[in-house]
């Protein structure tokens, strides 16, 4: 690429985490959510994941089906065994030789044992239909105890709930261009003391090979006492700017990808937060503008802040 700024070859950070060498690289670095496009191998596959690490970040609608799920093939599995004994063996039961009224009495007697629930109409007679009902009573504890400590794990989780622009923008600022993006909190929460963090990757040729050159990139204002309404996070291209001396083709030709890291405090958690993005080529709008997206309301007596409108920019001329 003729006109990259050739200073900023020997300016790139080492410490990004991620490799150098592109030709072992597999799309973006980052995903829109903020997880790293990663997948390893090499080990067995259990011994590569943290079961609560999967449960914590599943998504809501995952995580309930997956405990619904869980609670119907353990009353499955115990309504097998009930029938397997006998459900004469359980008191109360309606004695018949279909086997499909036999299993119902015994799946729904599992469910109010494994939830300890135990209306008393039906009742186990018998050591071994005692002793089975016993190690369900135990199984739906344990298994409820550690249902429960999920649920309260993913709620009091600490988040930072941010909304990211879909696209990053070129846009012309002051006697140049800049690249921008916004972001806002999608919730009710305040954050405060907030920081941004945003690193660019693209490819290069070095010494007759292509590498990924990792560079920080100077943003206009890096941090924020409070994030009430949206931020406008700018890179100013000028000389201190890696994209110094590009032109709009070479942006386009560089196969760039943006990550951006949010940074803040929040007061319900009393905690730090953290959120991550990232933007490649095809997320990139060159010769745009944001829109505002807040506004007074009509009695003048607040603020209203229309997320709908972050990504919303209309078409602008770009500094030559």
């Amino acid at each position: 690429m003729s006109s990259i700024n050739k200073k900023f070859l020997s300016k790139g950070i080492d410490n990004s985490g991620f490799g150098s060498n592109s030709n072992t690289e597999g799309g973006r670095l980052t995903n829109k959510d903020g997880s790293i496009n990663l997948r390893k191998t090499g080990t067995p596959f259990f011994s590569r994941y943290s079961l609560y690490h999967v449960l914590i970040r599943l998504p809501r609608t995952k995580f309930l089906l997956l405990v619904f799920v869980f609670y119907t093939v353990i009353n499955i599995f115990f309504a097998f065994l009930y029938v397997y004994i006998g459900v004469d063996r359980l008191e109360g039961t309606q004695h018949s030789n279909n086997f499909f009224i036999q299993y119902s009495q015994a799946f729904f007697f599992s469910s109010q044992t494994l939830t300890t629930v135990g209306y008393g109409h039906v009742a186990p007679t018998g050591l071994l239909a005692n002793s089975l009902a016993s190690i369900e009573s135990f199984a739906g504890i344990m298994a409820f105890a550690l249902v429960t400590g999920l649920f309260y794990a993913r709620f009091s989780r600490p988040r930072a709930h941010l909304m990211f622009s879909e696209k990053l923008l070129l846009t012309p600022y002051k006697e140049g261009n800049a690249f921008m993006l916004r972001v806002a909190s999608k919730k009710n929460n305040h954050l405060t003391d907030a920081e941004a963090f945003v690193t660019t990757a693209f490819h290069v040729e070095e010494n007759g090979k292509r590498v990924t050159k990792f560079y920080t990139l100077p943003l206009e204002i890096s941090h924020i006492n409070s994030l009430a309404l949206s931020w406008t996070i700018v890179h100013y291209i000028d000389e201190k700017s890696p994209f110094w001396g590009f032109s709009e083709q070479d942006l386009r030709d560089a196969n760039i990808e943006v990550m951006v890291t949010i940074k803040a405090f929040d007061d319900n958690y009393s905690n730090l937060v953290q959120q991550r993005t990232s933007y490649v080529a095809s997320e990139i709008e060159y010769g745009a503008k944001f829109i505002p997206a807040f506004a007074r309301s009509e009695d003048g007596s607040h603020t209203i802040l229309q997320l709908d409108k972050l990504h919303v920019y209309e078409p602008v001329e770009l500094n030559v």
